[in-house]
């Protein structure tokens, strides 16, 4: 992919690195313009990664990218991955599948349904063969038992884990650093974060003048810090800059959304012209208003806001 290709490269490897030199171009940083943030002396910017493609967009191209290309390289066709009905990681994995002349296998969690969810349906329609699996058998998706279940029934693939979320996912995700434009200022990166391989990535590559901020769309305790201090640890990464995961923005769980987020998601847009959906950057910024209302930091302060894409806003309204 990229400039590694050699001349003689396939119709898919040449979409696919079209596609990558796309999500450069295509992510914008841009200020957000809103009169609440100016009365409280904040300089926040926020990078458009959802901008990057209708279906491939946000961070799901870049845990996506290194994924494929392990693939190509092991001359592999068949691509399976995981997720949920309204899963924007199965999306993203049948569409690049699609320009890439890669056959893709989506194992969805819970039985078929007779009305399947649009983004399920988009799925199909980009080529991807669903594969339902009661909740009980999707919780095994770890073990090797059920992936040898799973090659009987569908023959040789490659397996990306869900959500793209594996050492080829987080090395991807140091790629959006670079479209951040960072000099040696103090600036604190914020994003949302499910998996936080996309949090683990970009602290491989951030300047030790960053500061970088998780909010965790989880509720519970926190088991993503873990999660990222191995990451890390594994790809030999042993001078971070500070990072910390926020826990109290959660808004009820994952895909679980408040009365006051929903609120807050209408009236951000209005203000500034920018959507957000309620799984993860409307809690995201949810959370950064809430801090700078606390006094997190004080005036002067910048700050960058991930746009890492989601789920379509009108789909995003059906979410339970």
């Amino acid at each position: 992919m990229g400039c590694m290709l050699c001349v003689e490269t396939s119709r898919g490897e040449r979409a696919l690195a079209q596609l990558e030199s796309a999500s450069i171009s295509a992510s914008v940083l841009e200020d957000v313009q809103d009169p609440w943030l100016q009365e409280h002396g904040i300089h926040l910017r926020m990078l458009r990664l959802d901008r990057i493609h209708p279906q491939i967009s946000g961070n799901k191209w870049f845990k996506l990218k290194y994924n494929l290309r392990a693939a190509q390289a092991a001359g592999e066709d068949t691509l399976l991955s995981f997720g949920g009905a309204w899963s924007n990681h199965l999306l993203a994995l049948a569409e690049a599948g699609r320009l890439g002349d890669l056959r893709t296998i989506g194992v969805v969690r819970g039985e078929e349904s007779q009305a399947p969810s649009p983004v399920l349906q988009r799925c199909a329609d980009a080529g991807m063969v669903l594969h339902h699996v009661p909740r009980g058998d999707y919780r095994r998706k770890h073990e090797a038992a059920f992936i040898s279940q799973l090659r009987d029934r569908f023959g040789h693939f490659y397996l990306i884990p869900e959500g793209g979320s594996n050492l080829d996912g987080v090395r991807g995700c140091a790629d959006i650093v670079p479209l951040l434009g960072l000099d040696d200022r103090p600036v604190t990166v914020a994003l949302a974060c499910g998996t936080a391989a996309t949090l683990a990535g970009m602290l491989l590559a951030l300047p030790e003048s960053a500061t970088a901020l998780g909010i965790s769309v989880l509720r519970g305790e926190d088991t993503l810090s873990p999660q990222v201090a191995q990451c890390l640890q594994a790809l030999g990464q042993t001078k971070p800059c500070p990072w910390q995961i926020e826990t109290r923005f959660h808004c009820g769980g994952y895909a679980r959304r408040t009365a006051q987020l929903l609120d807050f998601i209408e009236g951000f847009e209005l203000r500034t012209g920018i959507p957000l959906e309620p799984v993860y950057t409307g809690k995201l910024m949810l959370a950064l208003y809430r801090l700078i209302e606390e006094g997190r930091w004080p005036p002067g302060s910048e700050l960058i806001a991930i746009h890492t894409g989601g789920l379509f806003p009108r789909e995003c309204q059906k979410l339970a």
